[in-house]
């Protein structure tokens, strides 16, 4: 059960809170064991739920409500601390609530509130945390917190529309690959052994999938050893940094997909600059903030070598122009409003440019990849077929 609670803490101060016990006397021994004096207890509305991890995983779309429904609050003059304490009871998502209750604590105990975000990475990017901290210096929370929220919500649109895209040929790859190793292990096997036994001189195609057949059936387990094997060499190379350059490039150098990481990543870095920028971000923590949103080590690289020359004095797109990887368009809007003095105007400009983009690129492409996945069925289903049935003719022409 979750409990609601007010105690007096050691400082001699009022404090208000949740705490999650199974019953009144282990919640009252928990407040005591954190120094606190107990004044009231009540069962909250909250229900616990399922407190596992990978159940109550905070989402982006946890966030961009959580920074919807406070930026309202802080709106209609409602103070912050209150506002967090009613968002408590708004919020769904179990992790997210209590860190939200212990925000209000330290909120309440004169933390700042950017303070409090940036003590959980995990949960308030750095993005998140800079923004925040701006419109507390400006006293422009309201607007901030609004902005923000729509900014990851355009983020995580975007991410879902690509998500939903692939979800389609992923399942029909997924489902051809588990029927083939189905026929493979328990049907083939069966077929294969009455057409050997005939004598009968089998095609080509009949001999490969009789191969694959054995060895699937034989050496599952070698298989499966090798196949972990190689998601383990995979994950360690990717934690090293020429194995996560390598990995980077390569993904950007892919056909037509490769075109469409490029505009991703150039969305993700135009509107995070946007947002920090018109937040009163400098330009140099600006691109430190926005090379860790883009999350490319290929692009980080550019960003990083473009702050150095920030700080020099030089152009901020100046790199950009020498960059095979970013179109000139964008390097020279970014010059444009760098003279003009509406950086942020031009980033805004070219997210939603390449947001349109990406847009397109997602229909054509789930345009091309339906009868794409439909070739790759009939061609899979009429070798397995014809792999079949032309030894049975073969047995047949001999009797």
């Amino acid at each position: 059960m979750i409990f609601r609670y007010e105690a007096i803490d050691s400082q001699g101060g009022t404090k208000v809170g949740l705490v999650e016990a199974d019953n009144n006397q282990e919640a009252v021994a928990l407040l005591k064991d954190n120094g606190l004096s107990l004044l009231k207890l009540e069962i909250s509305n909250i229900r616990p739920g399922f407190n596992l991890p990978f159940l109550n995983l905070v989402s982006k779309k946890d966030i961009v409500i959580f920074a919807r429904q406070f930026s309202i609050m802080i709106g209609a003059g409602v103070a912050m601390v209150q506002a967090l304490r009613i968002l408590v009871n708004q919020t769904e998502n179990l992790s997210l609530r209590k860190i939200i209750a212990e925000i209000a604590d330290e909120v309440d105990g004169g933390a700042p509130l950017s303070e409090c975000l940036a003590k959980r990475p995990k949960i308030f990017s750095n993005f998140f945390v800079s923004v925040i901290k701006s419109g507390e210096r400006s006293g422009k929370l309201e607007e901030v917190l609004n902005y923000l929220a729509d900014e990851i919500g355009k983020d995580y649109n975007m991410l879902a529309k690509i998500r939903g895209a692939m979800i389609y040929p992923a399942v029909v790859m997924v489902g051809m690959i588990a029927m083939g190793i189905l026929m493979m292990v328990f049907v083939l096997p069966k077929l294969m052994d009455i057409f050997t036994e005939t004598g009968a001189v089998l095609p080509l195609s009949t001999r490969i999938l009789i191969a694959v057949s054995n060895a699937v059936s034989s050496y599952w387990w070698l298989l499966l050893i090798l196949l972990l094997g190689i998601i383990v060499v995979a994950n360690m190379a990717l934690k090293s940094r020429p194995g996560r350059h390598f990995f980077d490039l390569l993904i950007l150098k892919l056909p037509v997909f490769g075109r469409l990481f490029q505009k991703i990543l150039l969305v993700r870095f135009c509107r995070s600059m946007n947002t920090l920028l018109l937040g009163g971000v400098s330009i140099e923590n600006s691109l430190s903030i926005a090379g860790d949103v883009v999350s490319n080590s290929i692009y980080k690289n550019l960003i990083d070598k473009t702050i150095r020359e920030v700080e020099d004095g030089n152009s901020i797109s100046l790199i950009f122009l020498e960059s095979s990887l970013v179109p000139k368009m964008v390097s020279y809007m970014m010059q444009v409003g760098e003279e003009t003095g509406k950086l942020d105007v031009v980033f805004s400009k070219v997210s939603d440019f390449y947001n349109r983009e990406i847009d397109n690129m997602l229909e054509n492409m789930m345009s091309l990849l339906e009868p794409l996945v439909l070739i790759l069925i009939g061609v899979g289903v009429g070798v397995m077929v014809a792999s079949v049935i032309m030894p049975m003719y073969s047995m047949v022409g001999s009797f």
